[in-house]
């Protein structure tokens, strides 16, 4: 079992992670991608598109966009998980205000690729602690979580009307450059956290009942449980079977490490799913 003080340990490990993300954000949009009018990805992009528009700052904007979010992701996706996402959102909205908007290249294209890397390396690292940068993360979560249909799909809609909005606003070759900083975002995101949005784990363990409604309690999916016999002491195992999305794949983790820590655990790639997803299905 985990104890008190690793569970603390664990957390401050977190916001420390949360705090250096942020300020790496931070630096990616003032230094970046303001300077050059390139958009980024999610609610950030959003922001910046109406702080060229209106007399408020990019971080207000972030900050006043993600309020309602906050709230949805509260009800729908889990407490803690949206708890650390707006903590998130609050520091980056501190640090775009204090750190100088402050252009290190004049070449547009740079500032479209190196802001894109950097903005996703501060939005990647939270992932795998069990929290993210906010934003239009935890409204294509909830999408996905309420029609089963994948998480990329909800990204791919709700970034286009980005793209689409910067070229009927700005130009339309701001709005290429800004495609391109949405490519090299969602690939650096994806190698830095999974390069799957869907993830299958097999989960080798003796306490298959405490562990299914643990999991459950955490994740809605469904679980298949799987007899087995271990190969070195023929004891009597189970194997449980779970498609999670990599939003839930920390959850998932913590999970287990609580209930049985002798528990296997193989993560695999999904390429793709058919039939039901939802646990209450």
């Amino acid at each position: 079992m985990i104890t008190r003080n690793s569970t603390l340990f664990k957390e401050i490990q977190k916001v420390l992670i949360i705090v250096m993300s942020t300020i790496v954000m931070a630096v990616g949009l003032n230094m970046f991608l303001i300077p050059a009018n390139v958009f980024a990805n999610g609610a950030t992009g959003i922001a910046q598109i109406l702080a060229a528009l209106l007399p408020l700052s990019t971080g207000m904007f972030l900050f006043l966009i993600n309020i309602p979010i906050a709230v949805l992701g509260w009800y729908k996706v889990g407490k803690l998980f949206t708890f650390y996402s707006f903590i998130h959102v609050a520091l980056t909205t501190f640090f775009l205000e204090i750190i100088p908007i402050q252009a290190l290249s004049d070449n547009i294209l740079l500032n479209g690729v190196f802001g894109g890397v950097i903005t996703a390396v501060g939005a990647a690292l939270p992932l795998k602690w069990g929290a993210s940068a906010g934003g239009l993360d935890v409204v294509a979560l909830v999408l996905a979580r309420v029609s089963d249909s994948p998480v990329g799909n909800y990204f791919f809609v709700l970034n286009g009307i980005i793209v689409i909005g910067a070229g009927l606003l700005f130009d339309w070759e701001i709005a290429l450059y800004t495609l391109l900083t949405l490519y090299v975002s969602s690939r650096v995101i994806d190698t830095i956290h999974t390069r799957h949005v869907k993830v299958t784990a097999f989960i080798v363990t003796k306490q298959p009942d405490a562990l299914r409604e643990a999991i459950h309690n955490h994740i809605t999916r469904g679980i298949t449980r799987i007899p087995a016999k271990g190969g070195y002491d023929y004891t009597e195992k189970e194997i449980l079977m779970i498609v999670i999305t990599r939003y839930e794949l920390f959850a998932l983790k913590e999970v287990i490490e609580e209930v049985d820590e002798q528990a296997f655990t193989n993560i695999v790639n999904t390429a793709g799913i058919f039939g039901i997803f939802r646990k209450n299905d």
